[in-house]
């Protein structure tokens, strides 16, 4: 049994979904989760709100609060693959996330996430990410280091003052790609069925991404991506839109069967740079990934 050593948090919803207590919101919530397992996890004191008071089967919903609950895996797949510290200081942390790596604990990992491993490497269970990027995807993530100084962080991306810079190789058997051409791309984008993939939809853009061709092959090519907003998916669906696909994308353009991961496959999309004047000592921040991706 694989116990999360921190607890995961949710914030109540303001609007009441149409249930009386906390446990029927979280059998709503998780329904993978059945509710032998949210009882006993409240029976072993493992399900709190933020003041530590535990929560019971009965307690009432109250909107907006915060519950706190620890996770709980028979086992848990080990990913082979080595996270490196780019960056360190008091107040943050520069990593790089390898391929097949969440960033943050959920569905089948607790521990082989990337905040977990550099928690138990530097030793400071304080530490965490203010953004995130998919598993699949390899690259640069920031974190806090500090908690009085962690909403500066957070709020550089909410604001849109983080420049990104991503990598992609993609597939253009079916369409050609020139190098040095550059395209913007601005659209609407939606979740869709199954809820985690997302589609783009008539209506006011919400996603914005530059996109520019550095190199090309006879039916793939490497691209440099500058993601302006941060959607779900964004550059994944962007990159078809033009009728480029990613190399190895399981879910664009045709979500693939579930199946284990293939590491001799991963995703090509590389976060490789981050840029931003630092909120808490308004110096210029810029750092770049120590690889790259290779076209052959």
């Amino acid at each position: 049994m694989v116990i999360a050593k921190s607890a995961s948090k949710l914030s109540l919803p303001q609007h009441n979904p149409g249930v009386s207590t906390v446990l029927e919101f979280l059998i709503l919530k998780f329904p993978t989760i059945t509710s032998e397992v949210w009882h006993q996890r409240m029976a072993d004191g493992k399900v709190h709100w933020h003041d530590g008071s535990l929560i019971k089967p009965q307690t009432l919903f109250a909107a907006q609060q915060r519950v706190y609950y620890y996770r709980e895996l028979e086992s848990e797949p080990i990913i082979p693959f080595a996270e490196q510290i780019i960056f360190q200081d008091e107040l943050i942390l520069v990593a790089y996330k390898p391929h097949f790596l969440p960033v943050t604990p959920g569905g089948k990992y607790i521990e082989e996430c990337l905040q977990n491993r550099l928690r138990n490497k530097t030793g400071n269970q304080q530490l965490q990410a203010v953004h995130r990027i998919d598993k699949g995807t390899a690259g640069l993530v920031l974190f806090s280091m500090d908690p009085n100084s962690r909403q500066q962080y957070h709020r550089l991306f909410e604001t849109r003052e983080v420049s990104k810079t991503y990598q992609a190789i993609a597939s253009t058997i079916n369409k050609p790609a020139m190098s040095k051409q550059q395209w913007e791309v601005k659209n609407r984008l939606e979740k869709t069925e199954p809820r985690f993939l997302m589609h783009i939809v008539e209506g006011v853009a919400n996603s914005h991404s530059h996109i520019r061709c550095l190199k090309s092959s006879a039916d793939k090519a490497l691209f440099e991506l500058n993601p302006v907003t941060g959607k779900t998916h964004q550059l994944r669906v962007h990159m078809q839109s033009l009728g480029w696909p990613l190399l190895n994308d399981n879910y664009y353009p045709e979500l693939q069967p579930s199946k284990p991961d293939d590491y001799s496959k991963p995703l090509q999309l590389l976060a490789q740079k981050l840029q931003f004047i630092d909120p808490m000592t308004q110096q210029t921040r810029n750092f770049s990934s120590n690889t790259e991706l290779v076209l052959d």
